[in-house]
């Protein structure tokens, strides 16, 4: 028996991929597939408890050091490490995107050196830690230049992580995942929530607010594009991931207008004109930073997918309807 640990575990994300570690097992880097390994789901108190047979959920503040280590199961083989303060939420409250992004990092890796090197952490970063004026494409070599809070508290999470892989603390690997959309739910506290409202929200009946300018280039993966990457992410061999330890994951380049538009022509026009555009300074000031066309051929070289067009993820947010 080995653990698997997802922290944020409540989350859309997290309970998909734990979802999908009950289905399919996990492959790790040397090889072993493990079928049917302890999954445990970290959140905050209240969270949501995902009905995954077999789950544990286990309330744990990821920031207090003490708590993580405790409650670290000595058989841990991976730990995926989603919590996180979101982009708005991060600048509206620096001192919880510091204490929750940075120092909840800080807490999983040590409890994770304390289980032994070998120990495989994932940690999820943004295109955030890029900020604007790069030239794009990007790549891993870019250099990291970001223009908001929770994109500093990325970039600094994803040196941390590098310092433990150099040191061989544990196998430490950061995964730069496009935006995700469509996610099911409610709106959430990120300043890319619009992403993912445009379209759900018609389809479900109701209006949705567009706050930046239709013409933005957006960096996009669906749902199933980003638990899948992140289920692959733990069986590429420790000596092929980056020395680094940050990956671009795949995805799409697409303007915010032209979602909507195939929108329109999948949908009709009575669900597309349920968005309106209603431009907010405050949510643009920060999206508008993040680039948006990326080459991510190390990652298909490494076996990760991507979306095959707009429209592909369009039929996975119809199937959730």
């Amino acid at each position: 028996m080995a653990s698997v640990i997802i922290t944020g575990g409540g989350g859309f994300l997290g309970a998909a991929l734990a979802r999908k570690i009950a289905d399919d097992g996990l492959t790790l880097p040397d090889g072993r597939h493990l079928t049917d390994p302890a999954l445990h789901l970290w959140d905050l108190s209240g969270a949501p408890v995902p009905d995954i047979p077999g789950a544990i959920f286990q309330p744990v503040d990821i920031a207090d050091e003490k708590a993580v280590l405790a409650a670290m199961p000595a058989d841990t083989a991976v730990i995926y490490h989603l919590a996180a303060i979101v982009s708005s939420q991060s600048e509206a409250d620096f001192d919880l995107a510091m204490r929750v992004n940075l120092g909840g990092t800080k807490a999983v890796l040590a409890a994770a050196r304390a289980v032994g090197p070998d120990t495989l952490v994932i940690g999820t970063s943004s295109l955030a830690v890029y900020g604007h004026g790069v030239t794009e494409p990007l790549t891993e070599a870019s250099p990291v230049q970001p223009r908001s809070t929770y994109g500093v508290t990325k970039a600094m999470v994803e040196l941390v992580m590098a310092d433990y892989r150099r040191r061989d603390w544990c196998d430490a690997r950061t995964l730069r995942l496009p935006t995700i959309t469509v996610r099911p739910g409610r709106p959430n506290a990120a300043a890319s929530s619009f992403v993912s409202s445009i379209i759900r929200e018609p389809l479900g009946g109701d209006t949705a607010i567009c706050p930046v300018n239709p013409a933005l280039k957006m960096w996009i993966a669906s749902p199933e594009v980003a638990v899948n990457a992140l289920h692959h992410a733990a069986q590429v061999a420790k000596a092929d991931w980056p020395s680094f330890g940050a990956l671009n994951a795949p995805g799409l380049q697409i303007k915010v207008q032209d979602m909507v538009a195939a929108l329109r022509a999948r949908a009709g026009d009575a669900v597309a004109d349920l968005v309106t555009f209603e431009p907010d300074e405050r949510i643009a000031a920060i999206v508008e930073t993040w680039p948006s066309h990326f080459d991510t051929a190390r990652a298909l070289a490494l076996g990760f997918g991507g979306d095959a067009a707009f429209d592909a993820i369009l039929d996975q947010a119809l199937r959730m309807k």
